[in-house]
């Protein structure tokens, strides 16, 4: 197995600065591990190995001319296929979408990682539109779990989690509008970040624009707050977007101490009040909490007095689904997955007052959880309450409802809220499957939350560890 596969991204950058291996050296093994692996797993679903190479030898050029360009210069970046690229197609898992339409567009993410000197290493699959917790699609089939290939990878940024698992890229780019960053990050036992709401420009706003939120995963916090300082760049076509704010998120999470935890207070809450989590999910973050208490924090075991909020979440993703299938016709309508159909159909059931009141509700509930923060700097809760199930399902057995948001309570609530949040993982379950522990910080404040989150990652000491399987295929 090659050095590069694995590696993160700021060991790349000292290798490339210190003339250890080239972007050329590190593009040709990733590109030909990901021709061996992926389908297995299918993370990927467009790999262009010519025009990543080009890129790749574009940055060798800079380096060896000491013209290096930006933050990112020859780093590969695999990109979820909701973002639009100038150099290939962005059809969002859908068979609806014409593919030659999307060409030459630029979403306002890669055109940061473009000035930023990044390697395109390809795109990663998403279910259709991004609906779902899981990720498939008619186009590319089903993405699977790298630590049990018979388990979902999670979504709907599945397949970036998967292929930071692998070590097939050390960075990747994904949009959460309900936990589609953390969801998998936390099944694939990566790191995942959605930023506060409007902290990265997203262009276009697709349906969940009031809820999503573009973010990276990595291997490392400290390699997504180094994505983190180039994908907040402005761009003037979010108009959601807020003023950039000065800060150097890779600076915060410093080299392993972290001295500003000591004067933390942090709420633990493995329910929410309303949640019951599979108990070896809980013992394994409850373990975690407590290392946070050994670095000095104040850790209080809590249940906060916000409400149960799935009835307003879907309120608000039923109208987004509808608006997005409404102007499509009937021959396009049958293309689309059979259920994302009925989400839609719900949307049509939905009437401009019960609209404004689910907003209504949504302010109250984002007024209370602001309260909370007044009394706490993080919350901690699991990512999601379970691990991995079968691949191929959208929905775990006995799930507690009948849409995917019913099995993921801890992550759609700040979407609701805007507020910052992280998964990483927290160990395993007996079966070997990765558990997902998630920081939750006051709104904007994301550098604590990062800050937070590398102090964990270095106390536990845990490293990316490639699966045993991928070295027998």
């Amino acid at each position: 197995m090659s050095d590069f596969v694995g590696m993160t991204a700021l060991e790349m950058l000292r290798g490339y600065r210190a003339k250890s291996f080239s972007p050329v050296e590190v593009a040709q093994e990733l590109l030909s591990q990901i021709e061996r692996l992926n389908r297995h797993v299918n993370a990927f679903c467009l790999i262009d190995c010519e025009t990543s190479l080009a890129y790749a030898r574009e940055s060798e050029r800079r380096y060896m001319s000491g013209a290096v360009k930006g933050m990112l210069d020859g780093v590969p970046v695999a990109i979820k296929d909701v973002f639009y690229t100038p150099m290939w197609p962005t059809v969002f898992g859908s068979q609806t979408i014409d593919p030659e339409t999307t060409l030459g567009c630029t979403a306002p993410s890669i055109a940061a990682l473009q000035r930023h000197g990044y390697t395109p290493i390809g795109k990663t699959t998403t279910p259709e539109f991004g609906w779902k917790a899981v990720t498939d699609n008619a186009i590319d089939g089903i993405t699977r779990n790298p630590w049990d290939r018979d388990k979902t990878s999670g979504g709907s940024s599945g397949g970036a989690a998967v292929s930071v698992s692998l070590g097939l890229s050390p960075l990747a780019l994904g949009v959460d509008g309900g936990g589609s960053i953390r969801i998998p990050a936390s099944f694939c036992g990566v790191v995942g970040f959605k930023p506060s709401f409007g902290q990265i420009p997203h262009w276009p706003l697709g349906a969940f624009s009031s809820l999503a939120q573009v973010g990276p995963l990595a291997s490392t916090v400290q390699d997504c707050a180094l994505l983190m300082n180039v994908i907040s760049e402005p761009d003037h076509r979010d108009i959601r977007a807020i003023p950039r704010r000065e800060i150097d998120f890779l600076a915060v999470t410093g080299e392993g101490e972290f001295d500003g935890i000591k004067e933390l207070r942090i709420a633990y809450s493995p329910s929410l009040g309303y949640v019951e989590p599979d108990p070896i999910v809980e013992r394994r973050v409850s373990d975690s909490v407590m290392l946070f208490q050994e670095m000095g924090a104040d850790v209080v075991e809590v249940a906060p007095s916000i409400d149960d909020s799935s009835a307003v979440f879907g309120c608000l993703f039923s109208a987004g689904i509808g608006s997005t299938l409404r102007g499509m016709d009937s021959a396009r309508r049958q293309l689309v997955e059979p259920q994302l159909l009925e989400v839609a159909e719900q949307a049509d059931r939905i009437s401009l007052t019960g609209y404004l009141d689910v907003l209504k509700r949504r302010d109250n509930f984002v007024e209370r959880l602001q309260d909370f923060f007044l009394r706490y700097d993080l919350l901690v809760t699991p990512t999601l309450p379970i691990t991995a199930f079968a691949a191929g399902l959208n929905m775990p057995d006995k799930a507690p409802g009948s849409l995917w948001y019913s099995w993921t309570p801890y992550t759609y609530p700040f979407n609701l809220s805007g507020h910052p949040a992280i998964s990483l993982n927290c160990g395993f379950s007996s079966s070997g499957l990765p558990i997902g522990l998630q920081i939750v910080g006051r709104k904007y404040v994301d550098e604590m939350v990062l800050c937070a989150a590398a102090a964990l990652q270095s106390r536990q000491g845990l490293k990316l560890v490639l699966p045993d399987w991928v070295n027998f295929v």
